[in-house]
């Protein structure tokens, strides 16, 4: 089963950007779609952001018109380019794969917005 890496996290003032990191240990196109999702203290795992496998993207609300996922397919590495942070976004960010067969996770990486 491939393997997700995240990578990118860290503090940063509201208002500022972030740009996280999913390297997969293999082909990303195995997976049917790509995502992001976020834990913050005392809440459930949310979605954020998916792309396709045919590049289509979807975002959760609280995060459209900010965060942009995207690919390199050459590097097998999916990204979320995280602007105009607020401290709401306070979380964990884990790397989804998603397979009808099963979806893997990475082991996440801490983003944190002061104010």
């Amino acid at each position: 089963q491939a393997q997700l890496v995240e990578s990118g996290g860290g503090l940063v003032q509201a208002g500022g950007s972030l740009r996280l990191s999913c390297a997969a240990s293999g082909n990303i196109f195995s997976f049917n779609a790509m995502g992001w999702y976020r834990q913050a203290p005392g809440k459930q795992r949310e979605f954020i952001a998916r792309i396709t496998r045919d590049g289509t993207t979807n975002y959760a609300d609280s995060v459209k018109g900010r965060f942009t996922i995207s690919r390199d397919n050459a590097k097998n590495t999916v990204y979320l380019q995280m602007n105009s942070l607020k401290p709401e976004d306070t979380a964990v960010y884990y790397c989804n794969g998603f397979r009808f067969s099963g979806s893997s996770w990475g082991q996440g990486t801490q983003v944190a917005v002061s104010s």
